[in-house]
């Protein structure tokens, strides 16, 4: 039975204080990231492309157009953002650095409201500094987390991993490997870690050292370094970052490629944001 009061799982519902939290959230970090020269960007709410951004096609929710064409409710804001403003606005904006306030929707009835930030031919550097410096704006408590996914793709092309193992963290699978080096790769934690790259492989230490570089230059304490984190996200390729406290992600982000189109991003996940900032209360 179905009460009238009652609201689908995983959707969201504020109110009173919460609604008041989300606002003064998402306004606090417009005027940030407005002030850092990024342009806000709102996107429809469905799209022709979302297949190109999830790993998992079954969280697309699907209905069709008025020509029979199939779209999908936005699961992912990174692909219309970068779509839209390197093929539609370009032509009339020459603007590279956007951030978008909206939320994204996942079968069968989950809602998740972002914070975003997209800088088309940005690096991971930029996309990382920005999330640290907005993270603390909102004055959150959390762990900073480097990795590089194109670690996990060399394990799996040239070294015969099996990229389940590694998704799901087989730990055991991944130790039984005849690599003497794989145990040193699995241990690795913090860029102290990484101070002696001599025993891995050359691509996998080439992989290594650039964590090591962005990690240094980054203007955060006691990052953690994590090599063997894959991200179920089709377009990134290479380094990736996470924010979190507990069990809870704030943040993701990283380099990515979108068809012919480079960039660096990151969102940040209000929901988790207002739950932390309201226990805190």
């Amino acid at each position: 039975m179905i009460f009238e009061h009652e609201i689908p799982s995983g959707s969201r519902l504020y109110f009173g204080e919460s609604a008041k939290l989300k606002r003064a959230i998402e306004s606090q970090s417009a005027l940030f990231l407005e002030a850092k020269g990024f342009s806000e960007i709102v996107t429809p709410l469905f799209s022709y492309h979302q297949h190109e951004g999830l790993s998992d096609s079954s969280l697309l929710i699907r209905v069709n157009d008025a020509h029979n064409s199939q779209v999908s409710l936005r699961a992912d804001a990174t692909v219309d953002v970068v779509r839209i403003a390197t093929k539609r606005l370009s032509r009339s904006e020459n603007i590279k650095r956007w951030f978008y306030i909206q939320p994204i929707f996942a079968y069968p009835t989950t809602e998740q409201y972002q914070i975003g930030v997209e800088i088309i031919d940005g690096t991971f550097r930029e996309a990382a500094t920005v999330a640290i410096e907005l993270l603390e704006e909102l004055d959150l408590r959390y762990n900073f987390q480097v990795a590089n996914i194109a670690i996990a793709h060399l394990l799996v092309k040239k070294y015969g991993f099996d990229l389940e193992d590694i998704k799901s963290i087989r730990l055991e699978k991944i130790l039984k490997s005849n690599y003497p080096w794989i145990e040193a790769l699995v241990g690795v934690e913090r860029l102290e870690d990484l101070d002696d790259l001599s025993i891995y492989p050359e691509d996998i230490a080439a992989e290594l050292t650039k964590i090591v570089e962005v990690t240094k230059d980054l203007k955060k304490r006691d990052i953690l370094v994590s090599p063997l984190y894959y991200a179920p996200i089709r377009y990134y390729n290479s380094l990736v970052f996470r924010a979190f406290r507990g069990e809870k992600l704030l943040a993701t982000g990283g380099n990515y490629t979108i068809k012919d189109i480079e960039g660096a991003g990151f969102a940040i996940y209000t929901d988790t944001v207002i739950a932390k900032k309201m226990q805190r209360v």
